[in-house]
């Protein structure tokens, strides 16, 4: 099997299409049993046990408990394997006092009311933390609003699945939440996770299925995105109106459509996009208007970009932005500008591209002439937005290859990697490997 061949099976299936994979290997750690806890039995009253001062845990048993119910002191609310919160209209399980934490249970959230953001936890207290929670059939998952130092570690969180994505729920939704931890979650089939007028949080381990937006970055700075698993959604992570953001060890697959795109960036500045896997996305990587402010950067370094409709699009001139050390392979277009803009004043260097026709005499790995990126087509649709229609059609091919037969249509360069590497540093298994 060729490597182009070995990439598309091993994309597809950390894309999730193998979806046994998907559910053998990441079930959610469930923690242990809280010492001194108050067992509640089907039927019985958890709010109960929840408001009495002397109860510092409540233990659900195995079986079918009728929620909703609030944590309003510091509580805490665990689930033995097998018990399970039904709920009706409003928030299931509603947290509003520092320190309370809801573990283990699985939360179903069938009836809901979408205009009211009825979720099946609700945190709205500092140093809460949900963990190892399965919710179901919720409108929303989690949300947090207004909190810090909030731990969502190890849940598995399960969208309604409505075929149209837009009217489906977020799965988590962080509202100015600071200085907390989203890690080792299993999220599939929701809207979008969502992270604005948030900071300083870190959103590690996570894998999620079949999302819109499967992370969503607005207004919010300082934050860490590493190894998370993110295929088969519409765009694996979008940052607007944001700063000092570090992408880093992400394997970003299969995000398709015509809005497809594993990492998209608008006025934002201080991005830093590190070592990640883009594989099989309609775009690589969308640059608009990044970075907005002068003295912000962009940097790009180490990515592996394969499989890709288009590698990476500029929305017009770049400026303040490096790419380095990036391998480009199996692309439909390496890079693209749009709006009559160009790449030149990015500074490109050390990258690998598999179109690359030049020579390495001194077989020191870096290539003797530079990487010079022209094309007819993608100047003229720059200039003439309506001719991206004809994008990956035989019409623009052919004006490609005139381009390439006679001198005289030869377009400037949109790009020129100096010093281009001959070998890419990233094998067909490291491209597709889990962050995991």
């Amino acid at each position: 099997m060729s490597d182009r061949a070995s990439l598309l099976v091993l994309a597809l299936a950390s894309c999730g299409e193998a979806r046994g994979m998907t559910d053998a290997g990441l079930e959610p750690g469930r923690p242990p049993r809280p010492d001194a806890c108050v067992e509640i039995e089907p039927g019985a009253s958890i709010q109960a046990a929840l408001d009495d001062p002397g109860t510092h845990a409540v233990c659900l048993a195995p079986g079918d408990h009728r929620g909703p119910v609030r944590l309003t002191r510091s509580v805490t609310l665990w689930g033995a394997p097998g018990s399970t919160l039904h709920g009706g209209l409003g928030t299931i399980v509603d947290v509003t006092a520092p320190h309370g934490a809801v573990l283990g249970l699985t939360i179903d959230g069938t009836g809901g009311r979408f205009d009211m953001l009825d979720a099946a936890v609700r945190l709205t207290a500092d140093d809460t933390r949900v963990e190892g929670v399965t919710v179901t059939n919720a409108v929303f998952g989690i949300l947090v609003e207004r909190a810090s130092r909030v731990r969502l570690v190890g849940n598995r969180i399960e969208g309604s699945r409505d075929p149209a994505t837009g009217m489906r729920g977020d799965t988590m939704r962080l509202w100015e939440t600071r200085d907390s931890v989203v890690a080792d979650n299993t999220i599939e089939d929701g809207r979008d996770v969502v992270i604005w007028y948030s900071s300083g949080n870190t959103i590690t381990n996570n894998r999620v299925h079949g999302a819109r937006y499967s992370l969503h970055f607005m207004y919010s700075h300082d934050n860490s995105v590493r190894g998370n698993e993110l295929v088969s959604g519409t765009v694996g992570v979008f940052v607007m109106y944001s700063h000092n953001l570090h992408l880093t060890d992400n394997l970003i697959a299969n995000a398709a459509g015509a809005a497809g795109m594993a990492i998209g960036i608008k006025d934002a500045g201080n991005i830093y996009i590190t070592g990640n896997r883009l594989i099989h996305d309609t775009i690589g990587i969308y640059i608009d208007s990044s970075p907005m402010q002068r003295g912000d950067r962009v940097e790009i370094e180490g990515n592996v970009l394969r499989l890709d409709d288009t590698g990476i699009v500029f929305h017009s001139s770049a400026h303040d932005l490096s790419v380095r050390d990036n391998d480009f392979a199996d692309n439909g277009t390496q890079v693209r500008v749009d709006g009559g803009g160009d790449a030149t004043a990015v500074a490109w260097t050390g990258n690998y591209f598999d179109d690359y026709t030049g020579y390495d005499l001194d077989d020191d790995g870096i290539g003797d002439v530079p990487y010079e990126l022209r094309s007819l087509s993608n100047q003229l649709t720059g200039q003439n937005p309506s001719l991206a229609l004809f994008h990956g059609t035989p019409a623009l091919a052919l004006v490609d290859a005139a381009a390439h037969l006679d001198p005289l249509y030869q377009p400037a360069a949109v790009l020129a990697d100096q010093a281009p590497r001959v070998e890419p540093r990233w094998t067909v298994e490291h491209a597709t490997r889990s962050p995991r």
